[in-house]
């Protein structure tokens, strides 16, 4: 009776989604092993977004980092831009990938501007869908300087059982009608 008991626990256990490891990286060098999501959901203005994964232009740590650049123009009647990394790629909740990040406390990333001024949202979760994330939490517009500087988003009380939209920004043309050009380097789920 007693190891009939224990293996009914053992199936239950096994049966939740699995925890990770913290940190949990999102992007930290370009195809680096540990990186988690892949920045493949565009919205807004595509036409009006470039994003290097291999920029080099002074990183903050290892060999790259992240650039965007936001021409400012509206090419698709939207006047903002934005990218998700997703996970699964192109998933918009249509199929499962998330994680299950519960313990984590915060999304931690460092960013800065190219001229500094340049106001950009940074958030985590929100895709809907069959699939959807069981939560979502944004650090609101930020307006960043032109030296790197650390940006975390407080986790506290949030679900975070089920992610598949790893990490998100979006800048508008009412914020940036110049454009705006901003480096993204690693960025994590801390505990």
């Amino acid at each position: 009776m007693k190891k009939c008991i224990l293996f009914t626990f053992a199936i239950l256990v096994t049966s939740f989604a699995v925890g990770v490891d913290f940190p949990f990286n999102v992007y930290t060098d370009n195809m680096a092993k540990g990186n988690h999501y892949v920045p493949s959901g565009w919205m807004g203005d595509v036409g009006a977004i470039q994003a290097n994964q291999n920029c080099t232009e002074t990183p903050y740590t290892g060999k790259t980092c992240i650039k965007i650049t936001y021409t400012g123009k509206t090419t698709n009647s939207q006047g903002w831009i934005g990218i998700y990394w997703q996970n699964p790629a192109n998933n918009w909740g249509s199929s499962k990938g998330g994680y299950n990040l519960t313990g984590a406390k915060a999304l931690e990333f460092w960013a800065r501007g190219e001229k500094g001024g340049e106001t950009v949202e940074f958030k985590m979760g929100g895709i809907t869908g069959e699939f959807s994330d069981t939560d979502t939490v944004s650090g609101g517009p930020t307006t960043l300087t032109n030296e790197w500087k650390k940006y975390s988003i407080d986790l506290s009380g949030a679900d975070l059982s089920y992610i598949s939209g790893g990490f998100c920004f979006a800048a508008s043309q009412l914020d940036n009608p110049d454009g705006a050009v901003f480096y993204l380097d690693d960025i994590q789920y801390v505990q």
